[in-house]
């Protein structure tokens, strides 16, 4: 016989879903009710000669309207949460903390459903559906924990479109996904991937919308006043310092690099300005410095917003602070050992034993395989019977040939195979001119001439012949480092030049070195100075042509480092992931596209201002502009970087 449910649908209803219309019962009522056969899955309705079989799919549809025209639904909630370094839910035992045996209970996370439909008699949002989740015995799985809740969803309450979340922990908890089983149309799943902040940080609740996507214009009604609060909570109100629960994403300038507190050799200009514009950076509201009201005080503890840092923030803190505990007991190492304090390295054969004799680890580093373990490619650990010596792993390009990088054809191959494929670009007008001051930085025109270039390539056509065949590409670094020539020449133990590198395109589809200009502004009273190196034989222009490709190398890493990848790859993209989160709701399909491309972008640009692009720090210590490099990559900002010109197929073309 039919369930209590059945029992009580209209049976003209249930008849409008038939594809026929079924005939009277023996006795003449219309108002008899069919049986339902559970294992053919179908209603026989009672006739004289036949009988008359209704398909699945039409019952599934008239059990959904009995579920919102009758009885409430029973509907579970499976909640994973994933188990983290340092995470609060973990096992359970009578030794464990009242905090994690509440979860048995189920007093310690409140999940609310919130219905995608206004009530249809007020026009206002229906009442929200509570339950409390508590831990699912003997469900587990390594590296998470499986939470419940019950849920009685009234009659007519709608489709599910979002959850609401109270963390009662003191801890914050990282919840992967929530999936709500019950439903006649099939279950509901959200995805949250995030951490839930304890109420006691903070009282407003986390809100997960499912996994649909909707535009503003097509937002549920009943979801439309969620989806402005979220953006809210995430654009916060520009005031305070950031706490490290926080979810908000807020603009400032790069005025956190300095440190003038503790040296004035540690004092640099805010980046974000007219005067070095730079893209902006998320604002973390740390107190101002004492002695530069305009920079922002330094802290090991950088604020990211917390779905943006990676997910082991203790493993990876760990791993951090390793490497940088055996570097800095190695380093000073090295130094004492090889390198000298103003010249650095002395000559080629004080680098050669890095890789040969290496250099004996400090007392202090006890596990050495550290080094081996973290930065694989780089190092290897050798035991001797007395002391730790340390080895840098030869280049593989070292073992096929020791003086390969010497070569013309390893420099041009470098250049498209090396670190800054970027960099270089087509010649599309002669003579090379500089577009800078003249009165500033001498004359424009370069000193690389026709009769140069023809010369290198002996008559195998005009230099307008190779113009037109597209045959004549550069490394143009002239413009952008002439101005910090003199600025960089006045730090001790350096020397800069700005630098243009041409190459020609052989018939084999490869590049032949043939020119390296390098030009020194007027400085001190002296004109401008600029020469040109050509591929020689003879010894003396032969070393000569070997340091200028040296000075061309030094220019082009130090422009990938600063310009094509931090700037471009990192510093650029931190404002539209800023931009999205403040704009875009999570709901929004182009949200939810990019998101998996920006995320932990931020962790890693923080880490960068930490102790990469910092004063004093790795950047600054690495590469020829020294302490001017971020003013550099800021110049470089002003004069390289278009909005209109980032996206295809402009990209392509100015490439």
């Amino acid at each position: 016989m039919l369930s209590s449910q059945i029992q009580k649908l209209n049976s003209t209803k249930l008849f409008s879903l038939l594809p026929q219309k079924p005939s009277l019962c023996s006795h003449g009522n219309t108002s008899c009710f069919p049986t339902y056969y559970k294992q053919q899955k179908c209603f026989i309705f009672p006739k004289k000669n036949s009988r008359l079989s209704v398909r699945a799919s039409i019952i599934d549809k008239a059990m959904s309207d009995i579920n919102h025209d009758g009885e409430a639904v029973s509907v579970k909630a499976n909640v994973t949460v994933k188990v983290t370094v340092g995470g609060l839910i973990s096992s359970i035992g009578i030794t464990k903390p009242l905090e994690e045996l509440t979860d048995i209970i189920g007093k310690s996370l409140l999940l609310e459903l919130v219905s995608a439909e206004l009530d249809p008699k007020t026009g206002l949002e229906k009442d929200t559906v509570k339950s409390y989740a508590h831990i699912r015995l003997g469900i587990r799985k390594p590296g998470e924990v499986k939470l419940e809740a019950k849920f009685k969803v009234p009659d007519g309450f709608g489709e599910i479109g979002a959850i609401l979340l109270e963390n009662e922990h003191r801890k914050e908890i990282f919840i992967g996904s929530i999936e709500l089983e019950g439903f006649p149309n099939g279950p509901v799943t959200v995805s949250c991937n995030s951490w839930v902040h304890s109420k006691r940080d903070n009282p407003k609740k986390r809100i997960f919308f499912t996994n649909k996507s909707f535009l503003p214009i097509d937002t549920p009604n009943g979801l439309k006043r969620l989806r402005e609060e979220e953006l809210k909570n995430l654009q916060g109100n520009g005031q305070g310092e950031r706490k490290s629960f926080e979810r908000i994403f807020d603009y400032d300038v790069y005025n956190d690099l300095a440190n003038p507190d503790s040296t004035e050799d540690l004092a640099r200009p805010v980046l974000g300005g007219k005067k070095y514009p730079y893209p902006r950076r998320c604002r973390t509201g740390r107190p101002r410095t004492k002695k530069d009201p305009l920079t922002e005080s330094r802290s090991s503890d950088f604020y990211v917003p917390r779905d943006e840092a990676f997910g082991e923030l203790k493993q990876a803190t760990f791993g951090v602070n390793t490497v940088k505990s055996v570097l800095h007991a190695l380093l000073p190492t090295i130094e004492t050992a090889i390198v000298d304090d103003k010249l650095g390295f002395p000559h080629f054969t004080a680098i050669d034993k890095l890789f040969e004799d290496g250099v004996e680890l400090p007392k202090e580093v006890k596990k050495p395989w550290y080094l081996h373990t973290l930065l694989p490619r780089a190092v290897k650990a050798v035991k001797d019977t007395k002391d730790e010596i340390l080895r840098f792993e030869t280049p593989e390009l070292f073992d096929r040939d020791k003086f390969s990088w010497f070569r013309d054809e390893e420099f041009s191959r470098q250049t498209l195979a090396g670190l800054n494929p970027y960099g270089i670009e087509l010649v599309t007008e002669w003579p090379l001119t500089s577009k800078l001051d003249p009165e500033v930085y001498g004359p424009p025109k370069s000193a690389i001439t026709k009769e140069i270039i023809e010369k290198e390539i002996k008559g195998f056509m005009t230099v307008e012949e190779a113009l037109r065949q597209k045959r004549l590409f550069m490394l143009d670094y002239h413009d952008i480092l002439l101005p910090y020539v003199a600025k960089v020449r006045a730090l001790e133990g350096t020397t800069l030049y700005g630098s243009r590198t041409l190459f020609f395109l052989v018939n084999d589809s490869t590049l032949r070195p043939v020119a390296i200009e390098l030009t020194r502004p007027p400085i001190g009273g002296q004109p401008q100075w600029k020469q040109v190196f050509t591929p020689s034989f003879d010894a003396t222009s032969c070393w000569l042509w070997r340091m200028a490709k040296a000075h061309a190398l030094a220019h082009d890493s130090g422009i990938h480092q600063l310009v094509s990848h931090w700037l471009r790859t990192h510093c650029c993209v931190e404002p539209y992931i800023i931009a999205a989160h403040r704009q875009l709701s999570e709901m929004h399909p182009i949200f939810r596209l990019l998101h998996p491309h920006f995320r932990y972008t931020m962790e890693i640009n923080a880490l960068a201002r930490e102790s990469l692009i910092n004063a004093g720090g790795i950047i600054e210590s690495s590469f020829s502009p020294g302490k001017y490099s971020m003013e550099l990559s800021s110049v470089a900002y002003d004069k390289l970087w278009r909005f209109d010109t980032e996206a295809l197929p402009a990209d392509l073309i100015s490439s």
